[in-house]
């Protein structure tokens, strides 16, 4: 293990924990509480004026709101960091085409944190992130 200062390893932690918290409350709640059905609902007139098949509305909200839960998880637990973090993005890739395609000038106030904080992780070196399933595991 690196010689990582307390700080910094402690931030890195919050970091990926707050942000495996905040994924996986949002996928828990679109399959728990709200039901993916009621999310399908809300979306399925928008998504009728745009070039997205209707199709793909309801796979897509069971494949999105898993991805939340499955990568959020990964993330709170610091397990398999990388592919939760990729899984993480092409939700939030899914998404922002979707809500771009409703319409163009959306409401970024929930995906634009969610959106820092993955490129946060990805970008801060991968060995700063110490307090993790990961590390104890290699």
């Amino acid at each position: 293990m690196v010689n990582v200062d307390f700080n910094i390893a402690l931030a890195l932690f919050l970091l990926r924990t707050v942000t495996g918290v905040i994924f996986f409350f949002q996928g828990y709640d679109k399959i728990f509480n709200i039901k993916i059905k009621n999310v399908v609902a809300t979306f399925q007139e928008p998504i009728d004026k745009t070039y997205i098949p209707n199709l793909l509305l309801k796979p897509f909200a069971w494949i999105t709101s898993w991805a939340e839960v499955i990568g959020g998880l990964m993330l709170i637990f610091g397990l398999m960091v990388d592919f939760a973090l990729l899984i993480l993005s092409v939700d939030m890739l899914l998404v922002a085409i979707a809500f771009s395609s409703i319409k163009p000038m959306w409401d970024m106030q929930y995906y634009f944190p969610r959106f820092i904080f993955l490129l946060l992780i990805m970008l801060l070196p991968a060995e700063w992130d110490q307090w993790k399933l990961d590390s104890f595991l290699n």
